[in-house]
């Protein structure tokens, strides 16, 4: 059984029910997810020791939240290159923070990035079946990376 550590920011919990559903996903998978408000991570030792990383947070006006941005400066002091990542997000109309981020942890932290790609969401998809679907699948699949 592997451990993945799920680190998000949520600002109206939109994007914790992502994280919450990609961590259903892991476990049908057969592995342990962790999940964690990044506002709970104060260090790069709290980042240690998982087999995978799936980082997330919402867009807000067109970016990511300046706490992920922050979060990702102590994640790159935690040496993640070569290990499994994905990225997710929430957005109303726009979503470019799960590329962003998805980015960051593929070229900046040299990561061994799913092809999936980063899972991006409308808050109005998030809790309906089909995004339920989407986040579990993504769970699932990422696990396949193991």
């Amino acid at each position: 059984m592997k451990k993945i550590l799920i680190a998000y920011s949520s600002r109206t919990g939109n994007t914790e029910k992502i994280a919450d559903f990609l961590a259903e996903g892991i476990r049908f998978a057969g592995h342990e997810p962790d999940l964690k408000n990044i506002s709970s991570i104060d260090g790069k030792e709290t980042l240690a020791g998982y087999d995978g990383y799936i980082f997330g947070c919402p867009t807000y006006h067109k970016d990511m939240t300046g706490g992920m941005k922050k979060f990702l400066f102590l994640a790159e002091a935690a040496q993640l290159a070569g290990i499994a990542g994905a990225a997710f997000g929430s957005h109303t109309h726009s979503g470019e923070s799960a590329p962003m981020i998805f980015d960051t942890m593929e070229y900046v932290f040299k990561m061994n990035m799913t092809e999936l790609g980063p899972l991006n969401l409308t808050e109005s998809m998030i809790t309906t079946q089909e995004g339920l679907k989407a986040c579990q699948d993504y769970g699932k699949a990422f696990c396949e990376k193991l």
